[in-house]
């Protein structure tokens, strides 16, 4: 462990919030490889490559948070258990949403975390001693807030997905296909 001159409670607070946020983030990168791997139709091209990009962000992201909580001395989460305890974030297992709720679903997350972030970082004494973990949670929130942005961009062409939708389940419908997620419903 490197002295960095912050006090062991103020090592252990930001050890903390650095996990809670490795706990959020592993969430947020297996939700976005989920709907990587899983997006079909004629958004599969665009969104197969959006989301390949923003995990591959994430993922970067990860290493930088875990490599903090390891040079302030602590221990970075690393188990599915550890990060479900600690993250703000829900899963939806069993569920294959369709594109418009991938994105939609994702947009939020990262609106949470951005969110959250601006909150910690206005909020957290400890952080303030600690310019490196400051620093480090300040790219993070500009990360969340252009992934969303980009999100939000896919967004704005949601009513025209949504009546493309509209039509795709017509079309399952009339050739047989029963179990059909309504357009821009979220299949829970």
């Amino acid at each position: 462990m490197i002295s960095i001159g912050l006090e062991h409670n103020d090592r252990r607070e930001v050890t903390r919030v650095l996990n809670n946020l490795l706990s959020d983030e592993y969430l947020l990168s297996t939700k976005t490889k989920n709907h990587h791997w899983n997006v079909t139709r004629s958004e599969f091209h665009d969104l197969h490559g959006l989301f390949g990009d923003q995990y591959t962000r994430l993922n970067q992201l990860i290493d930088q948070v875990a490599g903090r909580v390891r040079a302030l001395g602590g221990n970075a989460f690393g188990t599915m258990t550890e990060f479900l305890r600690c993250t703000r974030l829900h899963e939806r297992p069993g569920v294959h949403p369709n594109e418009l709720t991938m994105v939609e679903d994702l947009y939020d997350d990262h609106q949470i975390l951005f969110r959250s972030l601006r909150g910690i970082l206005a909020g957290n004494a400890s952080l303030r001693r600690d310019i490196g973990t400051t620093e480090l949670l300040t790219r993070a929130m500009q990360e969340h807030e252009k992934i969303a942005w980009m999100l939000q961009s896919v967004l704005g062409k949601q009513d025209h997905l949504k009546k493309w939708l509209q039509a795709q389940e017509a079309i399952q419908r009339e050739i047989g296909i029963h179990e059909v997620v309504a357009a821009g419903s979220a299949a829970t």
